[in-house]
């Protein structure tokens, strides 16, 4: 996230190397005339965007510019600028001035259809992307974003609801408005995929043995052992598929509404995390299952329905979005072992699939929230939008 071909490179050179200094901020600038900026608006946005003069003060060595970002959230949490712990316009300025991309967006490729969902591989070398019209693209994000592989996907119903890679990067799975969860293996030679046509697609049945009703699959994820595979369903449930003895291992009956989202906590592969319609984030331990269906905690705090959890991969943190346009932080130790709290009548409606967030509701916040931290400004509409940590090698 550099600053190539902008003026706040020219900016950021004269924060690090020069005697650059701000009299909103830290210290003074030299009244020497700058060659490198001589923009009133570069000028008037430096000024503004200085971290708070409290701040610089509580570090006397820190005489330059930028402040980091540790630094300036401690000061947040301590509440230094007198703002009730948080960041003033200008804290904001300087923060986002050097942490948001200003290349791109550009164009890697184009279909017939509308992409649904997509996602990097744990490594970053590759990019997974599925199409409402039956096609999953697979790009070779180090080789210029080629396209590595396109499979065709069978059976599908509506759209390719979710995919996951395993570990090892040999497989996919994805899923679509049904029990069976397909898996193909990406490894081999061939660019194309056409189902049971150029490859098999071998199909794994989720569904239970006494054949009943037929359900839809929203979100699949492989363990980190590559040896398993969860997911959540339309029929409120959750399902663990073994791998090597090709058959299903586990069913719960976890949620009032459709299960969304799914997760292993862990490498472990003992904890998993869920999210659903019913608003709920929940905690299951498969060591101790004392009652059927019973979680070993609940987490509370959003006000409409979850549509993504993922985990931060230490068996305690974990992020979630959800359809009240929030995602939150979670710490399973603050976890209740039931959700006890009631939200109220809702003196509106609205669907997220094709209307805007009410403008009454963004205030809103839960009397019960045992969240660690939310964040907002982003919208979760149309569709069940994700939302991830950033990756270590990044």
């Amino acid at each position: 996230m550099g600053y190539a071909m902008s003026k706040l490179e020219l900016e950021s050179e004269l924060f690090e190397g020069g005697d650059v200094t701000n009299e909103a901020g830290c210290s003074n600038r030299s009244g020497k005339p700058s060659g490198k900026v001589d923009h009133e608006i570069v000028q008037l946005t430096n000024l503004k965007s200085a971290p708070n003069e409290r701040l610089c003060q509580l570090m006397p060595r820190k005489k330059k510019l930028p402040v980091s970002p540790a630094k300036m959230l401690a000061g947040r949490e301590g509440n230094y600028s007198g703002r009730g712990g948080g960041f003033s316009s200008a804290d904001r300025c300087h923060m986002l001035s050097r942490y948001l991309p200003e290349n791109g967006p550009w164009l890697v490729d184009q279909a017939t259809s509308r992409a649904y969902v997509s996602q990097f591989s744990a490594d970053g070398s590759l990019f997974v992307a599925g199409f409402q019209g039956s096609n999953i693209r697979i790009y070779n994000v180090d080789g210029g974003w080629k396209v590595q592989k396109n499979i065709l996907a069978k059976s599908l119903r509506w759209t390719v609801t979710d995919t996951s890679l395993s570990p090892d990067q040999r497989y996919l799975v994805y899923t679509s408005m049904s029990p069976i969860v397909h898996i193909v293996n990406v490894g081999s030679a061939n660019t194309e995929s056409l189902a049971n046509v150029t490859e098999i697609h071998e199909g794994l049945d989720f569904s239970a043995s006494d054949g009943g009703y037929s359900f839809g699959i929203f979100s699949v994820k492989f363990s980190t052992d590559g040896r398993e595979l969860v997911a959540g369903s339309s029929d409120d449930s959750i399902y663990v598929y073994d791998l090597e003895a090709n058959k299903l291992s586990l069913r719960i009956g976890a949620h009032m509404a459709d299960v969304n989202t799914v997760t292993f906590a862990d490498e472990s592969g003992n904890l998993i995390y869920s999210g659903s319609d019913d608003n709920l984030c929940k905690v299951w331990d498969r060591r101790c299952f004392v009652t059927k269906d019973k979680p070993a905690g609940v987490l509370m705090g959003h006000l409409e329905g979850v549509t993504y959890i993922d985990s931060r991969g230490d068996g305690c943190y974990f992020i979630s979005n959800s359809k009240d346009q929030t995602i939150k932080l979670w710490d399973i130790r603050k976890m209740s072992s039931s959700a006890s709290c009631n939200l109220g009548f809702r003196n509106y409606e609205w669907d997220y699939r094709w209307m805007d967030y009410p403008p009454q509701a963004r205030d809103l916040k839960h009397p019960c929230d045992q969240s660690v931290a939310t964040y907002k400004g982003h919208s979760v509409l149309r569709t069940l939008i994700r939302c991830y940590f950033s990756p270590e090698y990044r």
